[in-house]
């Protein structure tokens, strides 16, 4: 069927939505003058394709719903249900699969809902869960696998990406205030969602140590909350070459830090997938998630260092004897990141 106005569901998080871009590139190829329109959170929005990808995105804010009463969240929804009515999308494709995609999906009026093959919190009731050949695959594999149904041919992993110009810019100013320019950079990003994803900071400083011996400087990033673990990792290291830009770059800014580093390193965490996409040198440590699900895909240029506890892809977000993350040392990474240098 030859769809004319098409809404992608993809809220959260910063992960899943890099994850979902090969195939909004896929869908676009297969339907290049269907109007393609993304439904995201406002704070995930950052690196989502510009046209002629992506045509329109539409913004759930999460946030303010949740601090609305009883009467405004009703009176919102109400709102928004009209809004997405008068859009008359003729394909709705919940790439969420959770309770609040599924809410976002009905109120469209769209009768043509599918999603793909993980539809929990009962969206599968609502959107047609699609299964294909890759169910058991990696996350991006599965949603391809909606793109498959609907007739793509897909071929290669394709990551489109904004445009970073302006982002490059600042960012360049920024090292440049810091006392580096034009200097070789490696980044790290120490943060994660859940704390069992983490990194030791002391594992963070050694490496540091080791990394910035031939004179390469080590820049800290993430987000404003990961502020207090760039400062434990500048504590314990011995060297003077780190630069600390947690939480003074915007999700674009940080995209466009990434772009321009020699190689980046971290756990299992959304600017990963950032890395991936960009085709950048990474080393990526995995405990208690699964990287053939979820890890950086698509580039011949990552490589994952699984942990050797016995506990590995437990899928604990909390853990009371944790120390799978712990047992990859940084002389491990180290090595990896030598080869990266080759």
């Amino acid at each position: 069927m030859d769809y004319k106005n098409i809404l992608i569901i993809k809220m959260s998080s910063l992960g899943d939505v890099i994850h979902t871009l090969p195939f909004s590139a896929a869908l676009r190829r297969l339907y290049p003058k269907a109007r393609i329109s993304w439904l995201v959170h406002p704070q995930f929005s950052g690196f989502l394709p510009d046209p002629p990808t992506i045509d329109k995105i539409i913004y759930f804010d999460k946030v303010a719903f949740n601090k609305m009463g009883f009467l405004q969240k009703v009176s919102f929804l109400r709102k928004f249900r009209q809004e997405l009515h008068a859009e008359k999308f003729d394909l709705v494709i919940d790439m969420q699969g959770l309770f609040k995609s599924a809410v976002i999906a009905a109120l469209t009026g769209c009768q043509n809902r599918i999603g793909y093959c993980e539809m929990r919190e009962g969206s599968g009731f609502v959107s047609k869960a699609i299964c294909g050949s890759h169910s058991a695959d990696h996350v991006i594999e599965r949603y391809l696998d909606v793109a498959r149904y609907l007739g793509a041919d897909v071929k290669d992993i394709d990551f489109p990406l904004p445009d970073l110009a302006r982002e490059e810019q600042s960012v360049r100013r920024k090292l440049d205030a810091k006392g580096l320019i034009e200097q070789e950079y490696v980044v790290f990003v120490p943060g994660a969602r859940w704390e069992t994803k983490e990194w030791p900071p002391e594992h963070y400083a050694a490496l540091a140590d080791k990394v910035t011996q031939d004179g390469t400087f080590v820049v800290l990033a993430g987000g404003p909350d990961e502020k207090e673990k760039a400062a434990l990792i500048e504590a314990a290291a011995e060297t003077d070459r780190i630069i600390d830009l947690t939480g003074q770059t915007s999700l674009r800014e940080l995209a466009a830090l990434i772009k321009g580093c020699q190689v980046f390193i971290s756990g299992d965490t959304g600017p990963l997938h950032f890395a991936a996409a960009l085709k950048k040198p990474l080393v990526a440590m995995y405990g208690p998630t699964k990287a053939d699900r979820t890890g950086p895909y698509g580039s011949d240029k990552a490589t994952v260092l699984i942990t050797p506890a016995a506990c590995a892809g437990c899928l604990k977000k909390h853990c009371s004897d944790w120390h799978c993350m712990g047992d990859i040392t940084p002389e491990m990474v180290y090595q990896e990141y030598l080869k990266k240098l080759e």
